[in-house]
């Protein structure tokens, strides 16, 4: 799916594409060209139009830095890692941007939060374009304030968590360890985009030499990545500390129920032993023509059970 743009007095105005319009010329006229899971007719027409060679998914998803960041006789190339949501879980999804000198490029397989959010804004006169190189540096920006946000969202579901793990009794611990697990692999998605925005941020200051305003705000936002990554250790040291908190009160309540069975096994052999003696079956036994043997048995079997209990009450083991 193609959706082209077009920059109008700093504003990003997106052109409408209607049944039988010509698309080689909007595509010619646009700004900024957003090709969503494009198809082969529409890679080969963007490709015949500008000239130039849309990287395939194989050659996006490279992680090589001289393969994620160059320029060519197409122009300047970031594939830059982007956080998407999808069924409760957080995944990365690379977007392939190409920087021209009139013209910004984006190619993306995934649906992308970030490119709805821009759409949004733009449509409300809420983001300010001079050219095509202030729109690739204010996408990176939201990218970045989007993390943000997102790291905020993992903290606070973290701060319940570790309510439910450290003062709710009642809590459901295995369920606890999975929603931690859930959250740590979202901060690592989080903190894996970071990094890849500081090498984004490192070339683009190496390119973007020009214009002093997008060296600033590129330096700006290196300055917010910077604290970011300190926010996900912090976050990771604490899921961390959780998870052993867990695992731990897992540990002593299994504890707890073997030290259970381990005294009702206590308890029991006394009573055993007795029952046991009066099950054997020999001729000379003087209770077995007394006539209170059996409450006297039954009696002896109860003090031996009682008599354990009585001494680990007394030792404080239960």
């Amino acid at each position: 799916m193609l959706r082209l743009f077009t920059i109008e007095s700093g504003a990003i105005t997106e052109i409408p594409i209607g049944e039988g319009a010509d698309l080689k010329q909007l595509v010619g006229q646009a700004k900024w060209i957003d090709a969503h899971d494009p198809t082969d007719t529409e890679r080969e027409l963007v490709s015949s139009l500008l000239r130039i060679d849309l990287p395939e998914s194989d050659d996006v998803e490279e992680i090589e830095t001289s393969a994620r960041y160059f320029t060519d006789k197409s122009g300047l190339h970031v594939h830059s890692l982007f956080l998407s949501k999808s069924e409760g879980r957080h995944t990365t999804v690379t977007v392939a941007c190409i920087l021209q000198s009139e013209r910004l490029i984006t190619i993306r397989d995934g649906d992308v939060a970030d490119f709805r959010l821009l759409r949004l804004r733009a449509r409300r006169r809420q983001v300010r374009c001079k050219d095509v190189e202030t729109l690739l540096v204010t996408l990176l920006e939201q990218k970045v304030e989007n993390h943000a946000d997102t790291l905020e969202d993992l903290h606070r579901e973290l701060e319940k968590v570790s309510h439910a793990v450290l003062e709710d009794d009642d809590s459901d611990l295995e369920e606890s360890i999975e929603q931690l697990a859930k959250l740590e692999d979202s901060n690592g998605k989080v903190r894996l985009c970071l990094m890849d925005n500081q090498r984004a941020i490192s070339f683009l200051l190496r390119h973007l030499q020009s214009r002093n305003e997008h060296r600033e705000t590129l330096h700006e936002i290196g300055r917010d990545i910077d604290a970011l990554m300190s926010h996900t250790t912090f976050l990771f040291d604490k899921i961390n500390f959780l998870m052993d908190s867990t695992q731990g009160f897992i540990n002593i309540e299994q504890n707890q129920i073997i030290k259970i069975f381990s005294i009702a096994a206590v308890v029991f052999l006394p009573p055993t032993v007795v029952a046991s003696i009066y099950g054997m079956n020999f001729h000379f036994m003087p209770e077995l023509e007394w006539k209170y043997g059996f409450p006297f048995a039954i009696a002896l079997m109860i003090a031996s059970g009682v008599a354990p209990l009585v001494y680990f009450k007394k030792k404080g083991w239960l």
